[in-house]
């Protein structure tokens, strides 16, 4: 949460022209409700039942797509192994103080509003993002262009890409991007 996971998935879209989900935002249209009224009428563990198989529901796709995953995603063994077996996991690394300065409606990010318990949350989870991920980008102090650049570098590293050839217009902007 607060990591830049919508913002820099959005980016790499339009910017790469891929098609991208955001997970919370397709599970909410097809439940039509949303996820706070679902954990408030149905708890959390029917939530999750939800989100994973929207999970396997948007992986089933045949067009790959950038997938932006809910911050609880990682919670239950059963979407870290469809994670898995669905494609690259790009784990965006926040502290939990960093993403409460990004985050400016609290209200729809009520985790926030008791620092602590979102520490001890993000703590508790980040043994999971790192196991789940095959690449990590630390995000601290940096723009959504420069993750989004550093997320595209690593995954045309890895081959899950291939470099597109740059006009050199966008060369300049993506040396601009970068500086």
């Amino acid at each position: 949460m607060g990591a830049g996971k919508t913002s820099v998935s959005r980016y790499m879209a339009r910017r790469w022209k891929f098609s991208a989900i955001d997970l919370d935002v397709y599970l909410e249209r097809r439940e039509g409700r949303v996820i706070r009224d679902i954990f408030a009428e149905d708890g959390e563990a029917a939530f999750r039942a939800i989100e994973t198989d929207v999970l396997r529901e948007v992986g089933e796709s045949p067009n790959p797509s950038l997938v932006s995953c809910g911050g609880g995603i990682v919670e239950r063994s059963e979407n870290r192994e469809l994670l898995e077996r669905l494609g690259t996991v790009v784990h965006l690394r926040v502290s939990a103080d960093e993403a409460a300065g990004r985050i400016s409606n609290k209200s729809t990010r009520p985790l926030f509003n008791d620092i602590e318990g979102a520490r001890a949350l993000c703590e508790r989870r980040a043994p999971l993002y790192d196991a789940a991920a095959d690449v990590v980008v630390d995000t601290a102090g940096k723009s959504v262009a420069q993750i989004a650049y550093e997320v595209m570098g690593a995954l045309r590293r890895r081959g899950d890409v291939r470099p597109q050839p740059k006009d050199g217009q966008a060369a300049a902007e993506e040396r601009d991007t970068l500086s």
